[in-house]
């Protein structure tokens, strides 16, 4: 073999042996029974609202409850929306924070971290791995609500075209096309905190100590959110634009509003992923 083979060999096994790692990583999310439990919780979600829903029909709840929750009865499909709405505060941030704040965490506690690294694999790629299967946790998670909401939304209530905030209605094609919209709008609405829990996940060997930050870090900026008093500091917080996607269901949707809200978390995504890529690749791995 030529001294040009036995370099371009590495290069061209580098992508092959990034998809086994990437595969190894979503084995390890996807496998574990606490994380598929978590799944499993979620997707309960919007079955029990519907069927609360549907044996208290009723009952008014206009102005009662989460956003869109007085919709739900008209039009299955608004399900969707309420049951995203609803766990948006805390249940999403929690799945995420698991997964995210175990990543690193998890692997040291267990002892397998520095005997994954010995193979080698390199620390930047390894960190990314698991980022990206983290994000496709997020997305199943987000799935899981939608897919079920708009199952047991169509079976109780059943589905047609949609009447939107201004009043204006669309088809229920485009209304679906908007819900695939608001789905993936929540999906990158949690990168943010995906990397502040990969971040604190490589500051301990305790998974829970990560797991919990995480999920104080979004309590936290839930609260702050709240006060009128530090409104200069709101469009900076990571969940401020959390319930932006009520935009979807606007005639004319503010792609302005939405970008705001995506460009917030490219920077907790920029800020706390250099400091995760920093705080990896420098770390004496012990354990």
């Amino acid at each position: 073999m030529s001294l040009a083979e036995t370099t371009a060999a590495p290069v061209a096994s580098a992508p092959r042996a990034t998809a086994r790692l990437l595969r190894s990583e979503l084995r390890l999310v996807f496998g574990r029974v606490r994380n598929l439990v978590l799944l499993a919780g979620l997707a309960c979600v919007p079955l029990l609202v519907g069927t609360v829903l549907f044996v208290t029909q009723g009952t008014p709840v206009a102005g009662q409850g989460p956003p869109f929750l007085d919709r739900v009865t008209g039009n299955g499909l608004f399900l969707v929306f309420a049951a995203l709405v609803s766990c948006l505060p805390f249940l999403l941030p929690l799945c995420v924070a698991i997964v995210s704040g175990d990543a690193v965490a998890g692997e040291a506690s267990a002892g397998t971290l520095r005997y994954l690294l010995v193979v080698p694999v390199p620390r930047t790629r390894l960190l990314l791995a698991k980022a990206v299967a983290a994000l496709a946790y997020a997305g199943a998670a987000v799935l899981a609500i939608a897919v079920v909401g708009l199952v047991a939304g169509a079976a109780y209530f059943g589905v047609g075209d949609v009447v939107l905030l201004s009043g204006d209605t669309i088809p229920l094609a485009e209304g679906m096309l908007r819900a695939l919209g608001v789905v993936g709008y929540v999906v990158l609405s949690l990168t943010g905190l995906v990397a502040v829990g990969l971040f604190l996940s490589t500051l301990t060997e305790v998974p829970v100590a990560a797991m919990a930050a995480t999920v104080v870090v979004a309590i936290v900026s839930g609260v702050l959110d709240a006060l009128p008093q530090l409104s200069a500091i709101h469009p900076a917080l990571l969940t401020h634009h959390w319930l932006d996607l009520g935009e979807f269901l606007r005639l004319q949707v503010d792609a302005s509003t939405l970008a705001a809200g995506l460009a917030v978390q490219a920077a907790w995504v920029a800020i706390f992923g250099t400091l995760a890529w920093s705080r990896f690749t420098t770390a004496d791995v012990s354990s």
